[in-house]
């Protein structure tokens, strides 16, 4: 979920600030300028990591009397991978799906086509509920784990199982996509470019440049780098800007969606397995 990010770039010091320490005015130069701040196709900057690797001699440049040094750095990124299961916390529901916030990061969206199937939106409650149809074995099975369900032939459902995905419930689910949203000032208006990336299986490095900044991949061969697979332009004079970055999710497998909904089954394992433990034990003291 989280990732190093080797960083290159020009850090200007101010004037006032020449009293301190050099390298204590290049870390809160950089603490005021990259923490909680998106880079294209890399993530969600959380802070810096450790000192600065290396520190260039100050440059000045003509009617500025700031001291410019050529600076590399690391950084802790928030970029999860693809397949990543990751838990959150229900933000918002609609008729297109759900939002999902991780307290630090508040885009992740579900959308309705990767909910659990079947699920359906009521306008109601405002709530998705997922109303699972069980065979013939799997409701013998969910009946000796205690989950009610009605008796019925192989394609029949119950009718009386609901779960809802209620606002604020912990919710598990699994990294599908990550896409970044660039906005740019054009003479037809304001344009957002969305760029879907996902893993590579290759560990090579990519390099890419934003606001001149060199970025440079410092993770080893087990983190992937995502790779470009499409880009789309829309107006948005007069509409709402979307997040910079922003990750698609999904709840459609067996052990994904909120928590408590397999939490019955997970204790009735546990309780399961102690039995069989005790019951060794009482074995043994028998045998001796």
């Amino acid at each position: 979920m989280f990732v190093l990010m080797t960083v290159a770039d020009t850090i200007c010091i101010p004037p006032h600030m020449f009293v301190q320490p050099t390298l204590t005015s290049v870390h809160s130069e950089i603490e005021a300028k990259y923490p909680n701040r998106v880079l294209m196709d890399a993530g969600l900057v959380v802070c810096r990591y450790g000192d600065a690797l290396e520190v260039g001699d100050g440059v000045l440049v003509a009617g500025d009397g700031a001291a410019h040094h050529e600076v590399v750095f690391r950084l802790i990124v928030f970029r999860p991978f693809v397949e990543e299961v990751l838990v959150g916390a229900v933000a918002e529901s609609t008729e297109e799906g759900v939002r999902v916030r991780l307290g630090f990061f508040d885009d992740v969206w579900i959308p309705g086509s990767r909910m659990q199937k079947p699920s359906h939106y009521e306008k109601e409650s405002g709530l998705w509920v997922w109303t699972p149809n069980y065979g013939a074995d799997q409701q013998q099975q969910q009946g000796e784990r205690g989950v009610k369900a009605e008796e019925g032939d192989s394609g029949s459902g119950a009718e009386d199982e609901r779960f809802e995905i209620e606002l604020g419930a912990q919710i598990r689910f699994k990294v599908k996509s990550i896409n970044f949203t660039r906005v740019t000032n054009t003479v037809k208006g304001v344009q957002a470019t969305t760029t879907t990336t996902r893993h590579s299986t290759s560990a090579a490095s990519v390099e890419r440049t934003l606001s001149g900044a060199k970025l440079s991949n410092a993770v080893e061969e087990e983190i992937d780098m995502p790779v470009r697979k499409r880009s789309s332009s829309v107006d948005l004079s007069d509409s709402k800007v979307p997040a910079s970055m922003h990750i698609t999710a999904s709840i459609c497998e067996e052990g994904l969606g909120l928590t408590s909904w397999w939490s019955t089954s997970e204790e009735g394992d546990e309780e399961e397995g102690q039995e069989d433990d005790d019951d060794d034990a009482e074995m043994e003291e028998v045998e001796r």
